[in-house]
């Protein structure tokens, strides 16, 4: 018996935002997609088939990240208006907004979700300063005892901080930047633990493994690399021929995998033509880290994309405006079984 024939992955296309796609999250149970753009308005999708739920209106300039709290109840993002806002996420209700001095670049709560952290442009005269806040564990009630000030102020990096994260258990917090470095810092102090001179060029995005022990770094000098959250040793470097924007590692064993987007922009490229701008988001082995496919589409460079919690699909963020959510075909669940084990193609080819 032949083999199945290899169809194409077919996308799920979602127009929902006017202007270029700067982070998509998943919430944690993996059915609701969040996405921001500079269009203003963060947008909230039924995960599985694309359907816009809402958006959460208030923000008056460029929105650069967006969070989502463990039970899916509370939504933070932070804008080019200087302002970080806290959303009720059924609703859509604005609860609070924190003003900064210069825009805000990243946006993170911390597990337990009784703080949070941002992250601050370097421009207007601006260090990059990462700031920690209290969250009232009453502030979709009432925002009476919610503190407009944070804990804990603290600079250290040379350039625009890009992504901003708490590290396992609350015990660090992780950032990246235009200075080429990944930065450990101790939340109670404000202290660098350590520093890692991670890339040659920007490094413009930073997502942990699902269970925090591994972090992935995407640098405009065209790799993405793998850290040991214990040791901060570089593990694997998977390089492509492009600036990448944006990596997520698959959550899956199954599919131990590292997808990774970017692409030229359009001041790079002298043509529309999606194959010279090198639009395609990139799959790499984990471990062997070669490069085993792509997926096509986008007709801009990925600004962000990430798998979602379940590991069944992704979704990307494009400089198009388009986010597309990939639901994998069977195809790719079987391949590492494949790969690993002859026994078991013969099987498919023999129709066992």
């Amino acid at each position: 018996h032949p083999r199945p024939s290899r169809a194409p992955m077919r996308p799920i296309l979602v127009k929902g935002h006017e202007r270029a796609l700067t982070m998509i999250k998943y919430n944690r149970e993996g059915d609701l997609l969040f996405t921001v753009s500079k269009d203003h308005v963060p947008s909230v999708w039924y995960a599985d088939n694309g359907e816009h739920i809402g958006t959460y209106n208030g923000h008056t300039g460029a929105v650069w990240c967006v969070d989502v709290n463990w039970n899916s109840t509370l939504l933070l993002t932070g804008s080019a208006d200087n302002t970080a806002r806290l959303w009720e996420v059924k609703s859509g209700e604005e609860l609070y907004h924190w003003k900064h001095k210069a825009p805000v670049r990243a946006v993170n709560f911390a597990l337990g979700d009784g703080r949070f952290l941002t992250a601050l442009d370097n421009i207007m005269g601006n260090l990059p300063t990462v700031s920690i806040f209290e969250l009232s564990p009453k502030i979709r009630e009432s925002t009476d005892g919610q503190a407009s000030e944070p804990l804990l102020k603290f600079t250290g990096h040379d350039g625009k901080i890009n992504r901003a994260l708490w590290g396992p258990l609350n015990k660090t917090i992780v950032t990246c930047s235009d200075d080429t470095t990944i930065r450990v810092w101790d939340p109670d102090t404000g202290e660098q633990i350590h520093k890692i001179d991670a890339h040659t060029s920007k490094i413009v995005d930073i997502q942990f493994a699902w269970d925090n022990t591994f972090l992935v770094s995407a640098s405009k000098d065209g790799s993405a690399k793998l850290f040991d959250m214990d040791t901060f040793e570089c593990l694997k470097v998977y390089t492509t021929d492009r600036p990448l924007n944006s990596a997520h590692i698959s959550p899956n064993k199954e599919t131990p995998y590292v997808v990774v987007g970017g692409g030229q922009d359009a001041m790079s490229v002298t043509t529309t033509n999606a194959k010279m701008g090198k639009l395609d988001a990139i799959f790499f082995h984990l471990v062997f880290e070669d490069e085993l496919g792509s997926v096509k589409g986008h007709f801009g460079p990925i600004n962000t994309l990430q798998m979602a919690p379940h590991g069944k699909s992704y979704a990307s963020g494009g400089e198009d405006g388009y986010v597309r959510i990939q639901h994998f075909d069977e195809d790719y669940f079987t391949f590492e079984e494949e790969a690993l084990n002859p026994e078991f193609a013969r099987d498919i080819v023999d129709g066992e």
